[in-house]
């Protein structure tokens, strides 16, 4: 039985691959290099460069490596730019699941794990999100992100009567951070913490990307994930759906308390002993607020909890940085 890793050579998926491993389930991983590290997969992981969008490939990928159930983390991730890159953003991530979902259909493979994000929640008028909150995304990418939770919504009735039925889960969550190995690290042109680590590592002063939000400081309000902690309920998720475990169709993956740009930036000067005083540039667009969820249906079912402190994020984070550029 092997589980298929979309963008299992990404930072997030990587990751993924790295806990399904330790916990002896094998794994296979495919994707395209647009933003993951081909050295990022285990040499002995079978691993094929291929787009989701190639549907036969996948059909191929999935019979050659006997795939038994997904993992889906694969797509283009980025909220802002989104704005920008709105075709581009739902070819990758609504056609893409599509193509994905075909060639399961096709090959027989009635199991999935779906990485969605709290970005479908848009600006949540509740200081703490859960389940229920209505669903209001503000930039293409959380747009794209639900209506992939639609589509296996809507597969997944479709097959009901199926020798094969879809199974299915999705994890919203928001910040992923810090690193679980030092050879994995977040190379995101466009997420806080590389961005922050890349400018002190280069001598640089880091920005604080809009200060005049309405939170306690100014600056956005975010759930802060440890990545090792996520990768273990993708695990948890996987192994419900494998022994037949009844699962809610979504699940939050929240800290249940927010920690500001503006708090991350200390606890950074004070991890690195850099001191610094960030700058401040103009919003991003499409950044919402704040954004704070609970994991309380996550923790009862999927083994989700906050194992590691904001301290050890930056330091996990830092350490695979400097590890990066040979410090």
């Amino acid at each position: 039985m092997t589980w298929l890793v979309t963008g299992g050579a990404g930072y997030i998926g990587s990751h993924v691959v790295q806990a399904f491993r330790a916990q002896g389930l094998s794994v296979a991983v495919v994707d395209d290099l647009s933003s993951g590290h081909a050295e990022f997969v285990p040499d002995d992981v079978p691993f094929v460069e291929a787009s989701i969008l190639d549907t036969v490939r996948l059909e191929k990928s999935i019979a050659e490596h006997g795939v038994t159930g997904v993992v889906h983390l694969a797509g283009f991730k980025y909220a802002g730019v989104s704005v920008q890159r709105p075709l581009h953003t739902y070819d990758q991530n609504v056609a893409g699941t599509v193509s994905l979902l075909r060639a399961m259909a096709d090959t027989g493979v009635g199991q999935i794990v779906f990485s969605s994000s709290a970005a479908v929640y848009g600006t949540p008028h509740t200081d703490l999100v859960t389940e229920q909150t209505p669903t209001l995304p503000e930039s293409p990418y959380g747009e794209s992100k639900l209506v992939c939770e639609w589509v296996l919504r809507d597969q997944a009735r479709a097959t009901t009567q199926d020798a094969v039925p879809l199974r299915h889960t999705s994890l919203r969550y928001f910040n992923v951070v810090g690193s679980g190995s030092p050879e994995l690290y977040d190379t995101s042109p466009h997420n806080l913490f590389p961005l922050v680590l890349d400018a002190l590592v280069e001598g640089r002063t880091p920005t604080i990307y809009g200060t005049d939000y309405a939170t306690d400081d100014g600056t956005c309000v975010r759930d802060y994930l440890h990545v090792a902690d996520l990768a273990l309920s993708h695990v948890a998720a996987a192994r419900a759906l494998e022994e037949g475990r009844p699962l809610e169709p979504v699940y939050n993956l929240g800290s249940g308390d927010g920690v500001s740009v503006r708090q991350i930036m200390t606890a950074v000067a004070e991890v690195t002993g850099i001191d610094f005083t960030p700058l401040e540039g103009p919003r991003r667009p499409g950044d919402p607020a704040r954004i704070v969820a609970s994991g309380e249906l996550a923790a009862r079912d999927l083994d989700w909890r906050m194992r590691h402190s904001l301290a050890d994020m930056v330091a996990s984070a830092w350490q695979a940085r400097q590890a990066a550029a040979g410090a």
